[in-house]
């Protein structure tokens, strides 16, 4: 009997170093929540001594107001279930980190007489995680600017294109001297819009590499009347009337190239939208409202049915007319290019009687750079 005493303490003793040298943290608690056990890693989590918390403390006692996040995973340990769940925790020299916690039942006779804790450090782990999610984040979005740039390319260059092509037409089959230099006219027109595009264009190249783009001082005004030379031939053809009626000496601190991007965006649709049975009437101004200045491009085209097409409004690849000619791209670029800038567009929209796009720019913005708005795309 002696000797089995000996052999019984040697094992308390063999089975005490084993679990005071691990690194992961143990302890024992009772179904009173009454510490049994802790090993070393466990007391030096909570920085104190074992004689001050084995059958001292209970476990509410020892956490105090973070039991209420352990709480729920106690009271289905107790119940018999094992628990296994990732929590923040002091881990290591008082820095936070994460740990792995498991709770194991111990049961008797079918009765839960109490529960092991077993805690380990995953911090490593978790910030390994966390750099690999930046990572591939960072591929995601690059691989999303690629394919957006590519996407605002084709779009902005598509009107110069058909632009071309038209007063190429025409200049081919002119059967006079003077038709052949109007459309020569035409034709320097159309040059010089396609080479301040491609101009802007390069801008939106650096902001990409830059990350960021400092705003310039642009008059409004000229913008617009920008976007309608480059649309003159659209113009022209669909006998439309367009009012330019934004002051002359309306400003705004905005990225040039989003700034072309946008009203050349929302024009061109209400010349693409127009309805059938009368020519199209535009009418673009700005209102000041609570520190934005809010352009308004107002037609009399087909109009959208906002309850039916609203939520997929500004998505890509969305089209709501049937039109052959219609990418679902122009609406996409244009809003993310406006939050980009610290605004938002607003659509008033009636069938068969037309649209106000309404085109919030933020008139003192925070910082002085813009963000790039195709960082954080989400494809609809």
């Amino acid at each position: 009997m002696h000797k089995l005493n000996i052999l019984q303490n040697d094992q308390t003793i063999f089975w005490q170093i084993v679990t005071d040298n691990a690194t992961v943290m143990l302890s024992y608690w009772d179904k009173n929540l009454m510490c049994r056990f802790a090993n070393n890693a466990y007391c030096r989590l909570f920085n104190i001594d074992s004689n001050d918390l084995i059958n001292k403390l209970t476990l509410p006692e020892l956490v105090g107001s973070r039991f209420n996040i352990i709480e729920p995973y106690v009271k289905e340990v107790l119940l018999g279930k094992n628990q296994i769940f990732e929590r923040e925790a002091i881990v290591n020299d008082g820095k936070s980190g994460y740990a792995l916690v498991n709770y194991f039942p111990h049961i008797v006779d079918g009765v839960v007489e109490g529960f092991i804790s077993q805690a380990a450090d995953i911090t490593p782990l978790m910030q390994l995680e966390l750099e690999l999610k930046a990572k591939n984040k960072m591929v995601v979005e690059q691989n999303t600017r690629l394919l957006n740039f590519a996407n605002i390319v084709s779009h902005n260059l598509k009107n110069h294109a058909i632009n071309l092509a038209t007063v190429l037409d025409f200049y081919l089959n002119a059967e006079s001297t003077e038709e052949k230099e109007e459309m020569m006219g035409y034709l320097k027109g159309v040059s010089k819009g396609f080479s301040q595009t491609v101009e802007n264009l390069n801008e939106i190249v650096h902001a990409q590499n830059l990350g960021s783009k400092k705003p310039v001082t642009v008059n409004l005004h000229e913008y617009i009347e920008r976007a309608l030379e480059i649309l003159r031939i659209e113009i022209v053809n669909t006998h439309a009337t367009i009012n330019n009626i934004v002051s002359v000496g309306t400003e705004l601190r905005i990225n040039p190239a989003y700034c072309e991007s946008i009203i050349l965006n929302l024009i061109s649709n209400t010349l693409k939208y127009r309805h059938p049975d009368r020519t199209p009437m535009v009418e673009i101004y700005t209102q000041d409202q609570n520190g934005y200045l809010v352009l308004h491009v107002k037609d009399n085209g087909l109009g959208i049915d906002l309850e039916k097409h609203g939520k997929d409004l500004f998505g890509m690849y969305k089209t709501f007319h049937g039109n052959t000619d219609a990418h679902g791209i122009g609406l996409f670029i244009a809003n993310f290019q406006v939050q980009a800038m610290g605004g938002y567009i607003e659509v008033e929209s009636t069938v068969n009687v037309g649209s106000t796009f309404k085109v919030f720019f933020c008139k003192n913005p925070q910082h002085d750079s813009l963000t790039n708005p195709l960082n954080n795309v989400v494809f609809q």
